[in-house]
């Protein structure tokens, strides 16, 4: 795989959130509104890539047996550094995302790629896979995130992470006799990620299936020109 491919993965192919299905309690739980799928993409893309940096610095000097925990203690103390300026500088945002702030400690995303990429690769490589993970990540909670808003207020809207006050912008998109409150509870977030999964299934699926269709075309061709 090269690094172009390593780097997309994790938007369709190896998607963290639809594909492998990890993270899932903070997905469920925070994508209420934009601005919480915003702060928290960026909490994990800077965790990850982070992370993944200074595991593949450290990989030739961590024994196996004690990996695990070495890889917990520099993700945890990335995590904490990450919430104290979120406390300092967006407090807003910190009391919305409560506690799955320090509970990024134990994604799955954050230690699966470890333990499966940066263990094994090299700080550049590993850089690009935390990055790209976590723009995967980010990608797919700011849709689920939107719909879920959308359905449940009418209103897509987003503010100022460091300003409560100041609104980016506000578009109402659904009026308000039709909106649909039950998208903003966790049923809401259940059927909007079991709609979202099962599209990027049927894609992936589709794509295969057209891959699988040339590929037996072209050795049709070959067996005929033979």
């Amino acid at each position: 795989m090269n690094r172009k491919e390593n780097f997309t993965a994790g938007f369709i192919r190896e998607n963290p959130v639809f594909g492998l299905y990890l993270g899932l309690c903070s997905t469920l739980a925070i994508t209420t509104s934009l601005n919480n799928a915003i702060g928290m993409g960026v909490a994990v893309i800077l965790v990850l890539v982070m992370s993944n940096v200074i595991i593949s610095c450290l990989r030739k000097v961590t024994p196996s047996e004690i990996r695990i925990p070495v890889y917990i203690v520099v993700i945890a103390t990335l995590v904490k550094i990450i919430q104290m300026l979120i406390k300092a500088y967006a407090p807003a945002l910190d009391s919305a995302l409560g506690v799955f702030i320090p509970l990024i400690v134990v994604n799955c995303i954050i230690l699966g790629r470890a333990e499966a990429f940066a263990s094994k690769n090299g700080v550049l490589d590993s850089a690009l896979d935390g990055l790209g993970m976590g723009l995967g990540y980010t990608c797919s909670i700011i849709v689920m995130s939107a719909l879920r808003q959308i359905l449940a207020t009418g209103i897509l809207s987003f503010e100022n992470p460091f300003n409560v006050e100041q609104t980016i912008f506000s578009l109402r998109l659904i009026p308000e006799d039709f909106v649909i409150s039950m998208f903003s509870q966790p049923v809401g977030a259940f059927i909007t990620f079991a709609l979202l999964a099962g599209a990027l299934a049927a894609y992936k699926n589709h794509q295969t299936a057209k891959q699988e269709a040339a590929e037996k075309a072209a050795a049709s061709a070959a067996k005929e020109a033979k």
